[in-house]
């Protein structure tokens, strides 16, 4: 199932700023089913990156709220952090969804 977030407000940032930003302790997603969603849909775009090298948009959000987005493949997810094309590390936890496409 892919994720669109519908806010003007997101913010499109590069896979190697990721490094640089913070992430709040809490879970941004507060549904037991929507975390479990999450999860599958991580697991699927380790496949889409590793069998096709094919890139998806991946929804976040940083400590002080705000939303982003970032274009990349994702080589590896576990139930803690997806790590990314450039070796960047982004907490499962602030991701609000994924786009595939």
């Amino acid at each position: 199932m892919s994720f669109t977030y519908s806010a003007d407000t997101v913010e499109i940032v590069e896979k190697e700023e990721i490094a640089e930003m913070n992430f709040g302790p809490a879970d941004v997603l507060l549904n037991e089913a929507d975390r479990q969603r999450r999860r599958a849909d991580a697991d699927r775009a380790v496949t889409l990156g590793n069998a096709y090298h094919g890139k998806l948009d991946i929804y976040f959000q940083t400590t002080d709220g705000a939303t982003k987005r970032v274009a990349t493949t994702i080589w590896a997810a576990d139930a803690e952090h997806l790590t990314l094309k450039s070796g960047a590390s982004l907490p499962l936890r602030a991701v609000l969804g994924f786009d595939f496409y």
